[in-house]
C-alpha cells in the first residue's frame, strides 16, 4: 500500500514538472499571429437575404475580441440584433490546429446552437467551412472574409446542399472601432 502511494506521488510530481516545462517552452506558432488584427472591438452591419427559411432584413452587431491568456485562442463576445431573429449573443473561440494545419472557430450562442468551423487563409481572404444540421438535413456552410484594411473586412455567408451550388444567406462589412 505504501509503495502504491509513493508511485502515485511520483507520477503526480512528474506530470506537474512535465506540464511546467511544456508551458515554459511552448509558444504560440506564427499561424496565430495572422489573427492579431482581429483583437479589438468591431461593429458589424449586414443584409440577411430572403430565403425559404424566412424574410431578409438588416443585421447589426458588436464583437469584443481578445486573446485568451497564453495567446493560443481569440475569444469573441458577440451581441447581435436582427429584425428577423431578434437579439442574441454568442461566445466563440478561434485558434489554429497545428496537426490538421487549419484554423478553428467554435461558436456557442444564446439560441442553443453550437457551430464548429475549419478555416484557411489565401492572401487577404479567409474561408471557413462547416457542416450544419437544419431540419434533419446536413447542409454545408461557408463564411468568407475579405480583409479590406487593418480595420475593415467584408464577409459573405453561403449555404449549399451539395457543396457545389452555393446560395448567399448574408453579406456585410465589419469595421474596427
Amino acid at each position: 500500500m505504501k509503495r502504491a502511494s509513493t508511485i502515485s506521488v511520483f507520477l503526480i510530481l512528474l506530470f506537474a514538472v512535465s506540464a511546467q516545462v511544456q508551458a515554459q517552452t511552448s509558444k504560440p506558432g506564427p499561424e496565430l499571429k495572422k489573427l492579431d488584427f482581429l483583437a479589438g472591438t468591431w461593429t458589424m452591419n449586414a443584409d440577411l437575404k430572403p430565403s425559404p427559411m424566412g424574410p431578409g432584413g438588416k443585421v447589426t452587431g458588436t464583437d469584443q475580441i481578445e486573446w485568451m491568456d497564453g495567446g493560443y485562442f481569440l475569444v469573441w463576445h458577440s451581441k447581435v440584433t436582427s429584425g428577423v431573429m431578434g437579439k442574441f449573443s454568442a461566445t466563440a473561440y478561434m485558434g489554429y490546429n497545428a496537426n490538421d494545419k487549419v484554423y478553428t472557430y467554435d461558436d456557442f450562442n444564446s439560441m442553443g446552437e453550437a457551430e464548429h468551423s475549419k478555416g484557411t487563409i489565401d492572401g487577404d481572404t479567409w474561408t471557413w467551412a462547416a457542416d450544419e444540421k437544419m431540419g434533419g438535413t446536413t447542409v454545408k456552410g461557408r463564411y468568407t472574409m475579405k480583409i479590406l484594411s487593418p480595420t475593415a473586412y467584408s464577409f459573405k455567408f453561403e449555404m449549399s446542399q451539395d457543396g457545389t451550388s452555393w446560395t448567399t444567406v448574408m453579406d456585410g462589412k465589419s469595421s474596427k472601432n
